[in-house]
């Protein structure tokens, strides 16, 4: 009966295709579940999910480590061995073999790394972010930054991103070109990074 009915189908492939759907379904049950536990009403959620294109290596590790440092920004975790159900907390429990891999692709081969990163260096990079954006946190680690950064980006431009991932950026997070040749590719003249407009000459 579904197959016959071509309104429906295209109805429901444009859901399959919509983030915003895909969102809704997600965060709906789970709000109800969590407002009866703690019996009370009203929005669970604190707000609107963000969708921004992550254009180079770069990008993607500042996103990861990010999400990563949410915990201990919020005060809910003091440092990486207590940050609960995080991806840096399961990566600490991994043994020495797979801490030197490089780190697997979500979807995919499990075989092939997609980041020119082991386990091992993310796990440190994580630690050293976490330092340098709260120095309070459990002192400053020396002046040397993690050796795996230095091939990514410079390390002070690369904490900015970090730290600017929700605030800084509004439809990409990347460097100045990568943000230049995705405005390109989506026939536009510049992005907005913050209050800063990146245009093409």
């Amino acid at each position: 009966m579904l197959c016959g009915n071509a309104e429906r189908i295209a109805q429901l492939r444009a859901r399959l295709a919509d983030l915003s759907w895909f969102m809704r379904c997600l965060s709906e049950p789970l709000a109800r579940m969590a407002n009866a536990e703690d019996r009370c009403s009203g929005r669970f959620w604190e707000g609107r999910f963000r969708c921004q294109a992550l254009l180079d290596d770069a990008a993607i590790l500042a996103c990861m480590v990010y999400v990563d440092l949410n915990p201990v920004r919020a005060r809910v975790a003091e440092d990486l061995p207590s940050s609960r159900h995080t991806s840096v907390h399961g990566r600490r429990q991994h043994d020495a073999d797979t801490q030197a891999r490089a780190i697997d692709a979500v979807a995919g081969t499990a075989s092939t790394g997609f980041l020119p990163i082991s386990e091992r260096e993310y796990i440190e990079l994580v630690d050293w972010a976490g330092r340098q954006l709260h120095p309070g946190k459990r002192g400053r680690i020396a002046d040397a930054c993690p050796p795996v950064l230095a091939s990514i980006a410079p390390a002070s431009r690369w904490l900015r991103q970090v730290n600017g991932i929700e605030s800084r950026f509004c439809r990409a997070v990347g460097s100045a070109a990568a943000l230049l040749e995705k405005a390109r590719e989506l026939g536009q003249r510049w992005l907005m990074v913050r209050r800063v407009e990146c245009a093409i000459a």
